[in-house]
């Protein structure tokens, strides 16, 4: 289900936004009731429990989905998939805000990994122009400040799968806003529309949107699309991955 909120469309030739760099991004959003009275879900801080910086790249050490952190509480979902650099994270387009952080293996209050300071953002100028939940999908650049190493070397990441049908059995994530620990359900998958995809899977309301869609190793979907990704907690959606966000994905990762 989605996080019920949608940014307005304010550079519509744009398919990449660079946070920090005096981009307005619209704020007319419906978002969850706690943002839309700019008041942010009451969450613990988490608890970094490792900040030190590798000597070299080491084996992973925790799950390559993760929480997507603002104003100190979560509100998305999203995962670490595999790019050249190392950096890259595949959430759902709604989720797009400004400020954002990625905590990786985020459970019980504790980011396990730290924080990974979201620099740059890629959103189809489809999503940009109109919000069509067909392209209800982008991909965050992170950093850690202080830390060579890359976060794929960390985390792991699952690889993008492009045009993979509509027929899965999948394992799907996601981090409600009012609970600091995921949801996992496995299901299948089935079409819904011409570039929509679906799941029956139980307890996935605000806050899971932009979680990956997994067979295998390879992600097929984030939860957003259709409604947002959903308007019950019990079924979600999620836009097909197609050559729209092969092309967003080579943009992104350069």
């Amino acid at each position: 289900m989605a996080n019920s909120f949608l940014r307005t469309a304010v550079l519509a030739a744009a398919s990449t936004l660079v946070l920090g760099t005096g981009v307005a991004l619209g704020a007319n959003s419906t978002a969850d009731d706690a943002y839309a009275a700019a008041a942010p879900v009451s969450t613990p801080t988490p608890t970094v429990t490792s900040t030190s910086t590798p000597e070299a790249a080491a084996p992973a050490t925790t799950s390559p989905v993760g929480a997507l952190f603002a104003n100190g509480s979560h509100f998305c979902s999203a995962s670490v998939v595999h790019s050249d650099a190392g950096d890259l994270v595949l959430t759902a387009a709604h989720c797009v805000k400004d400020g954002m952080a990625f905590a990786p293996g985020y459970r019980d209050g504790v980011a396990p990994l730290g924080m990974w300071t979201v620099t740059d953002v890629a959103v189809a100028a489809g999503w940009t122009s109109a919000a069509d939940p067909d392209l209800d999908f982008a991909f965050l650049t992170v950093h850690q400040a202080g830390n060579p190493a890359s976060l794929e070397s960390l985390t792991g990441a699952n690889t993008l799968g492009i045009d993979q049908g509509f027929d899965h059995e999948i394992t799907l994530t996601g981090y409600p806003d009012t609970t600091d620990s995921p949801v996992v359900c496995s299901g299948e998958t089935t079409r819904s529309d011409t570039y929509q995809q679906r799941i029956a899977c139980p307890g996935f309301p605000d806050g899971t949107s932009g979680g990956p869609w997994v067979t295998n190793g390879v992600v097929v979907g984030v939860i957003g699309g259709y409604q947002l990704g959903g308007d019950t907690p019990d079924v979600s959606y999620s836009a097909y991955f197609d050559d729209d966000i092969q092309k967003l994905y080579t943009s992104a990762a350069g």
